[in-house]
């Protein structure tokens, strides 16, 4: 977007700069490929999931090629910093937990400069009547603040989380880190080969019983309860304060089109504690310069596998042989040809079948399915830049260097579960909030980084906020600015004088998350995490082992199995699968 379409505001002799659009990205020397090259595989998008693919492919020994159509690599796991000068933000995803340890160990990201900033406390839940709720990995930090909403909680709180959180957790890591056991459709295959394919399915199905049978039936019933019910019946049967069951349903919720009282969204509670940081299950880290860290230190680890990877070259449409129905390669939006038989999109599943591949070499219910999932979103992104930290009014003691209270996740608008209901209601009607449920963080009090001595970076992740709005739209720069300035009022009423600190910010609504980050309706999942849109389901029914209708054409990105989130497990995935149909070839 040009600079003008930049909200500029002076108070005093201080300059504030608001966008409430999305900068050009800087102008970059344009790179080319080794023309006329035939490459075993070409991945679309530079996202985490597309480099972590590409990385693999290459330590197999293919030569491999990556086309990202923005300036910087990284997709939504991306740190950019021209947003406001001095700031560097970590613009769409914002914090660190999900991401595979098999593939934090195998591609060495470590020695390839990814360092991980743990924060205890995890969670600070203020109130307005001055009470607060802090939350994190240290047992007796959770019963003293807990206690002092409930003493039944506080007993429940360590079963809640280490005899069915953890458990479940372990259970589906294997489901994670396998690919899907999907029916082949290639007939052309061998008998040997189709008896491989068979041996392979019964090995997952055998694994998977053997973990089941480990769980028992009580256990399993209770796996279950928690994936079909709403995030509410299950909070409720367990505690009985508020503001602990609150602060909980935010992970059902967040990201998702969906309340508390949403059928399933219990599993998107489980999706969001199943992570771990240095074996520690559960805790989020902040990662030092960003979440563009994890992108660079999977791009060093394929660039040093030999991969190629070319930024500000967009795909404009997937190659397929009219007869053979195969990937002959892709076509970038300059002309240019990429010739392989290998094509793995990174991008969402309607991105990728609805704009790149003719639909003619679609079989029609794969398309309609594809067309008519769920791509809906309720998440708009504020990256804020503030000249001091926010001092809560419940927080007797502050330190302007940062205290408990500023180390983890703060949960603004989230006292109760009806608050957020009512939030979700809102929105379900084309409606912004009025109360938005804000996850707030600040990097910066642990990363030292990412902003001048002194000032911060403040991420703001808010729900709800429709895709189309029932009165106005999000193109118009008043209505932007009236829901940011929401945003910082609600702050305000927790923490006195925050709107005031803010030096700049940078607002994406699901509109522009679409636009700027491909991602299809501004869902960061690339698709609903509903019941029906996981495992064999996903990205449709018939199609969930990352190969599609089109042969040579693999999904690797967030609309694959296991779905959203800064975990690699797609990518890991894809590349295995895609190993697999070589070799066989």
């Amino acid at each position: 977007m040009s600079p003008a379409a930049r909200t500029l505001l002076l108070s005093g002799a201080r300059r504030r700069r608001f966008s409430t659009e999305t900068p050009s990205s800087p102008p970059q020397k344009q790179q080319r490929l080794p023309k006329g090259k035939r490459w075993d595989a070409v991945v679309i998008g530079g996202g985490h999931n597309g480099l972590a693919a590409a990385a693999y492919l290459a330590r197999a020994g293919r030569s491999v090629a990556v086309l990202e159509r923005r300036g910087v690599i990284g997709g939504a796991a991306v740190s950019e910093s021209d947003l406001v000068p001095g700031f560097r933000f970590s613009r769409c995803s914002y914090l660190l937990s999900l991401l595979r340890p098999a593939l934090i160990r195998e591609l060495e990201l470590e020695r390839h400069g990814l360092k991980l900033l743990p924060r205890s406390p995890s969670s600070f839940t203020p109130c307005l009547d001055g009470r607060y709720l802090l939350l994190g990995p240290d047992a007796e930090l959770n019963h003293s603040e807990i206690s002092k909403f409930s003493k039944n909680d506080a007993q429940a709180y360590p079963r809640w989380y280490e005899e069915k959180l953890e458990k479940f957790c372990k259970l589906m890591d294997f489901v994670i880190d396998s690919p899907p056991p999907e029916l082949r459709h290639e007939y052309h295959l061998s008998m040997v080969d189709r008896m491989k394919d068979k041996v392979d399915k019964s090995v997952f199905w055998s694994k998977l019983l053997g973990i089941v049978m480990q769980q028992g039936q009580k256990d399993m019933v209770d796996f279950f309860d928690l994936l079909l019910s709403p995030a509410s019946k299950i909070l409720n049967n367990w505690f009985e304060g508020d503001v602990l069951k609150a602060t909980l349903a935010t992970d059902a919720v967040i990201g998702a089109m969906a309340g508390v009282h949403t059928p399933g969204s219990g599993y998107v509670l489980l999706h969001h504690v199943m992570g771990e940081t240095g074996g520690q299950r559960g805790v989020w880290a902040y990662v030092e310069g960003g979440m563009g860290s994890v992108s660079s230190a999977i791009s060093k680890a394929a660039l040093e596998a030999g991969v190629e990877i070319l930024t500000n070259a967009e795909v404009s449409q997937i190659s397929v042989h009219h007869t053979s129905g195969r990937v002959q390669g892709v076509v970038l939006a300059d002309g240019t040809e990429v010739l392989t038989s290998v094509v793995l999109s990174n991008a969402t599943p309607y991105r990728t079948f609805v704009d790149l591949v003719h639909a003619n070499v679609l079989p029609d219910n794969f398309l309609s399915a594809i067309k008519t999932a769920d791509y809906s979103s309720a998440t708009t992104k504020i990256n804020v830049a503030v000249d001091r930290l926010p001092q809560f009014s419940c927080c007797k003691d502050f330190n302007p260097e940062g205290g408990p209270e500023h180390m983890g996740t703060i949960h603004i608008g989230s006292e109760s579960m009806e608050e957020i209901d009512r939030a979700y209601r809102e929105a379900a009607n084309g409606v912004s909030s009025t109360r938005p449920v804000i996850e707030m963080t600040i990097p910066s009090v642990l990363d030292k980084t990412i902003s001048p001595p002194g000032q911060h970076v403040i991420n703001l992740f808010v729900q709800y906020t429709p895709y189309k709005l029932s009165d106005g739209s999000w193109q118009d720069s008043n209505v932007r600015k009236s829901f940011a300035e929401r945003c910082f009022s609600l702050i305000d009423e927790y923490a006195p004088g925050f709107s005031s600190s803010v030096v700049g910010y940078d607002m994406l609504t699901p509109p522009d998350l679409e636009r700027e980050f491909g991602l299809t309706g501004g869902n960061i999942f690339h698709g609903a995490m509903g019941l029906d849109s996981l495992f064999l389901m996903r990205p449709a029914k018939g199609w969930s082992d990352y190969r599609t209708p089109v042969k040579g054409l693999y999904l690797c990105g967030s609309g694959a199995h296991p779905g959203g989130g800064v975990m690699g497990a797609p990518g890991r995935n894809a590349a295995s699968v895609v190993l697999e149909d070589l070799r066989t070839k």
